[in-house]
């Protein structure tokens, strides 16, 4: 395997010029570029497939996207959109994949970041080493190593399929067919079907209308209910109202409350056309954003079912003892937070849960940043933008972190508050809110500004 050396210059001072390998072209990946870019610091970026996009790349020949034909955003345009490169003003309120797809492409080519970019590469391993980070790739160049001072992890947390766990009692001998949501592309599939879906978050809704709509039966089981978002209140984009500052900034109790009130006002209970109520209150769980569900539950075309108890052949029994023959299951049951280039000991994303500093920063290696590795309420790209601001202002030495005690005691408190606040399961141990995530990085990379001219 061919090596390469670190090729920085010594800088001013003694001090090694960054060099930063950015692991991802997706929607992390290209805003973790432009920001590198912007302030001249030497990178490259590594993408398993052949073209940016990520997630959001419909068929994406890194075999790592969860898109299917019919996905569209759940966030608006308006809130979606980095603040460096606004979306078009033609796109509609919520655009689909193929239209997210264009304007990532329209980002990488308007900042000239693609020729950074090492297409076709896969990054198989980093190792520490006391200087920074050694970095193998594979790709049309073959297997190589180089060195760099920095890491941006950008390779997303929605394409390791995360099964039910244990397996369901009498799965193994299902006769039907069983599938992940990751792998579910186009409604042809469930033509003709008896179908289950297992879920109640945002896939599993959307698959669920479709179904509907050409399946000979359509089961949607869950363990909880859950607060069915509209795309639209009062005619504006539902998240315009939801992150609007006056309303994020009174206390989180008046907010669920608010919210309560306009989702009961504009579309009743829940429990009127069969899903269950929710045991939580809004702001509590990530929401589940459908305008389609209430109103084909209301017609009858999709059978509520409380989670799965076992399986029997080719009968589904559930937890209320009711069953259903059924030729397809679909769980909709989440993804693993993975790092496949990592060692255990570097980083283990066991149970999904990893120690950072604002949800960015290792406690224990230098120069390893994760970016959008969060889950908000509202959209993850103005929240990665504002992270790699910040991570880029670190790098270029013009902003230093507290001390490692500090940044443990700041995480630890943070996954207490996330604990009491949140309904308990791995979908939430990433969990963060929007808009006060987001005056938090803000704050943040003022005080890391600050730490820099601070006296000795």
């Amino acid at each position: 395997m061919e090596s390469a050396t670190l090729t920085s210059e010594i800088g001013q001072g003694g001090k090694r010029e960054p060099r930063v390998c950015v692991i991802g072209a997706g929607s992390s990946g290209i805003t973790a570029c432009q920001s590198l870019a912007e302030r001249g610091i030497d990178f490259t970026c590594f993408e398993k497939g052949s073209a940016i996009g990520g997630n959001w790349r419909y068929m994406n020949d890194n075999g790592m996207s969860s898109a299917y034909r019919s996905l569209h955003i759940n966030t608006s345009r308006e809130m979606m959109q980095y603040e460096a490169f606004p979306m078009p003003a033609t796109y509609p309120d919520y655009p689909g994949h193929a239209e997210i797809a264009a304007y990532f492409e329209d980002f990488v080519d308007h900042f000239g970041l693609r020729e950074r970019i090492e297409f076709q590469t896969e990054v198989v391993a980093c190792e520490p080493t006391e200087e920074g980070w050694e970095v193998t790739v594979e790709g049309p160049k073959g297997g190589r190593t180089e060195y760099f001072t920095d890491l941006m992890v950008c390779n997303g947390h929605h394409w390791n399929p995360r099964w039910p766990e244990p397996a369901f009692p009498g799965s193994e001998s299902f006769t039907g067919e069983q599938m992940h949501a990751h792998d579910y592309k186009t409604p042809e599939v469930l033509e003709g079907k008896r179908v289950l879906i297992l879920g109640i978050g945002n896939s599993a809704t959307d698959i669920a209308v479709e179904s509907s709509r050409i399946a000979n039966r359509t089961i949607l089981a869950m363990r909880r209910g859950a607060w069915i978002v509209p795309k639209y209140l009062f005619g504006v984009p539902t998240d315009r109202l939801t992150t609007f500052k006056p309303f994020t900034r009174v206390p989180l109790g008046v907010q669920s409350t608010m919210l309560k009130a306009l989702l009961r006002l504009s579309q009743g209970r829940v429990s009127d056309v069969g899903l269950p109520e929710p045991d939580h209150d809004p702001l509590h769980a990530h929401p589940t954003v459908s305008d389609d569900l209430l109103s084909r539950l209301g017609h009858g075309d999709i059978v509520v079912k409380p989670n799965i108890d076992h399986f029997d052949g080719g009968t589904v029994v559930f937890e209320d003892g009711t069953s259903e023959e059924v030729d397809l299951v679909i769980y909709c049951t989440g993804y693993r937070i993975t790092f496949p280039f990592f060692d255990s000991s570097v980083i283990d994303p066991s149970d999904n849960q990893i120690d950072l500093y604002k949800r960015v920063v290792s406690l224990d290696r230098p120069g390893l940043y994760f970016i959008g590795l969060v889950q908000p309420l509202g959209a993850i790209m103005p929240l990665a933008e504002a992270q790699s601001v910040w991570v880029a202002d670190l790098i270029a030495g013009e902003g230093a972190l507290p001390d490692r005690a500090t940044m443990a005691r700041d995480s630890a408190r943070e996954q207490s508050a996330m604990a009491r606040r949140y309904v308990a399961s791995k979908r939430h141990t990433i969990q963060v809110d929007f808009e006060s995530y987001l005056r938090e990085i803000s704050r943040e990379r003022l005080r890391s500004r600050e730490r820099v001219f601070l006296p000795a």
